[in-house]
């Protein structure tokens, strides 16, 4: 049984999705790991993990507009230490993930053809986020 990790570093310019599933394809092919479980952990409270549709940008649209909804900004927050879209962020990361396990079969992520990867920001402003890998397996 063998394990690698790395950090790996986003920079997001500001509110949205960010596709790196090709990054996570890299350091899987380095690792030259047949079989395991990779597990990718975001390092931030204002930001989140997502696998989602690759495909058509609108669902990333759709799923913008409605985090909007949820956790609108003009909403009274005691907790707006950084601003109007602090709180928001922090509500939109409970409500997704920061920790995302993707097995790996034959060498490759086992996501399907139309999955991706996503760091969602969920500031305004730009952030470089830190995205922790970590795989185990032979």
């Amino acid at each position: 049984m063998r394990q690698m990790s790395r950090i790996l570093r986003i920079d997001a310019s500001g509110r949205g999705f960010y596709d790196f599933t090709e990054n996570i394809r890299d350091f899987v092919r380095a690792a030259r790991v047949r079989e395991g479980l990779l597990t990718v952990f975001c390092r931030h409270t204002s930001a989140s993990l997502l696998i989602q549709e690759n495909a058509d940008p609108s669902v990333l649209r759709d799923l913008e507009a409605v985090f909007a909804r949820l956790a609108p900004e003009a909403a009274d927050y005691a907790h707006d230490t950084e601003g109007p879209d602090d709180m928001p962020a922090h509500i939109r990361a409970a409500l997704t993930q920061t920790q995302l396990s993707i097995p790996l079969i034959g060498g490759e992520l086992a996501l399907g053809v139309w999955q991706g990867v996503y760091l969602f920001e969920h500031r305004r402003r730009p952030h470089r986020r830190e995205i922790a890998l970590h795989l185990i397996g032979e």
